[in-house]
């Protein structure tokens, strides 16, 4: 997410900090960077030009000029005004007193609002929330089709209707979700190529008939200065709640991202990172600029290793550590907890440092850890109780089953054997858990 972007600003703000002073001169001089690095990024022309702006009038003030660390001063402000651009505060949803709670979700054809609302559905269930989708696309073919196929993919119930216009399918869902006990019900609502004044009519007839608690515009984060114009647009006919941006894990430059709360006024509620219907993240400015800043996002990363973690795999791990008798067994377990977490391309450019750094370029092959846990698999349970019983020949049988290399098992075996080595460190100083034991141990 925003690497380019990321490696540009970085280095920019390293020239920044490397200067021992600062003058308005060379203040001006990489501000001048900075807004040619934002515009290749295809933000709002206007909205770039304000951005450098508002950071020169707070970067010229004395007291960051005569600072010990005018270099840092900077950085701060403009992590500052990236955050206030951004939206400054997370959005809040918002839940009707008397269920179920409508969500309207509405966007241009082909920004993935279909898979919008399956991941959003998900997204609720996990929240406690019992969700009801709503096949409200009656033009676009096989669109009620593919939400029944999302549904069905992930056990959460589709409301249809044939023969019935939009309008009447999503009055007549609410009727059914009260009936059938389902707290929340999501409008899919059809799409066009381009704004098409009969279909914004019709939005805002159900809107208007059906009163949504939340209404979302559906954005594809990769078309840039486009999703921020489509954006304009809705926000004139159905003044919704909020953007939802898609395909945020692609090669999105950010224009859409950092123009779009301050061209429409509404924030960025959700960004979707990932093609898997639980790659769907809450939008948290501060976080979003920390990030693009090379800065990491440390709080995002703990909680997608706490949504990850299971508590019966840490205590036996917790077991091993104090032990200190590691298995292949728990190498397994935790390395599908990592996998929970999602793509190791995202979980790297969350950690401070790396997003900007050559760690943070590299293509992360996901298919090694399909190797591990193939090699394990191979092995039977005494070898993965004891590492030593693994001479020549068992390698060549372990290999020959998981459809891999002996080297690739010798590079497995030396990993677990750093492994076991960090392991007997962290027991001496008591509990620890094994997120932090596996820091940097990524297999191969």
């Amino acid at each position: 997410m925003f690497e380019d972007l990321t490696r540009k600003l970085d280095g920019v703000l390293k020239k920044i900090k490397g200067q021992g002073k600062l003058s308005e001169k060379n203040i001006a001089d990489s501000l001048r960077e900075v807004r040619q690095i934002l515009l290749e990024a295809d933000v709002n022309y206007k909205v770039a030009k304000e951005f450098i702006k508002a950071v020169q009038e707070k970067a010229v003030g004395q007291e960051v000029l005569k600072s010990i660390t005018p270099g840092q001063q900077i950085v701060k402000i403009i992590y500052d005004e990236l955050t206030h651009l951004l939206g400054q505060s997370a959005a809040n949803l918002r839940f009707a007193n008397i269920p179920p709670t409508i969500f309207m979700v509405t966007g241009l054809q082909g920004s993935g609002k279909t898979t919008f609302v399956g991941k959003l559905a998900l997204y609720l269930r996990g929240q406690k929330h019992s969700p009801l989708m709503v096949a409200g696309d009656t033009y676009r073919p096989a669109a009620v089709d593919q939400l029944k196929t999302i549904g069905k993919q992930l056990g959460i119930p589709v409301f249809s209707e044939e023969g019935k216009n939009p309008v009447q399918i999503t009055q007549n869902s609410v009727q059914f979700a009260r009936q059938n006990g389902q707290d929340v019900v999501i409008f899919d609502t059809a799409g066009r190529l381009h704004i098409d004044e009969k279909m914004m009519e019709e939005l805002a007839e159900i809107k208007a008939k059906t009163k949504p608690h939340n209404i979302f515009f559906v954005a594809d984060g990769m078309t840039g200065q486009d999703a921020v114009k489509a954006a304009t647009e809705y926000q004139k006919w159905l003044d919704y709640d909020g953007v939802v941006l898609t395909k945020m894990d692609g090669d999105a430059r950010g224009g859409a991202a950092l123009s779009i709360k301050a061209v429409t006024g509404k924030p960025i509620v959700f960004v979707g990172v990932g093609e898997k219907f639980n790659a769907l993240e809450l939008f948290f400015p501060d976080r979003m600029a920390s990030r693009i800043l090379g800065m990491g996002d440390v709080v995002s990363l703990v909680e997608k290793a706490q949504l990850a973690a299971d508590e019966e795999e840490s205590r036996r791990m917790e077991e091993a550590i104090r032990k200190k008798r590691l298995t292949f067994d728990d190498f397994l377990g935790q390395l599908r907890q990592i996998k929970k977490m999602g793509p190791l391309e995202q979980i790297i450019g969350m950690i401070p440092g790396l997003g900007a750094s050559p760690l943070g370029k590299v293509n992360v092959d996901e298919k090694a850890l399909i190797r591990v846990e193939a090699i394990i698999q191979s092995m039977t349970k005494e070898e993965r109780r004891n590492p030593r019983l693994l001479n020549g020949s068992r390698k060549r049988r372990i290999a020959k089953g998981s459809g891999t290399t002996v080297q690739d098992v010798n590079r497995l075996i030396s990993q677990f054997n750093e492994m076991q080595k960090i392991m007997k460190r962290f027991s001496k100083g008591g509990k620890r858990s094994l997120r932090g034991l596996m820091g940097g141990n990524i297999p191969f």
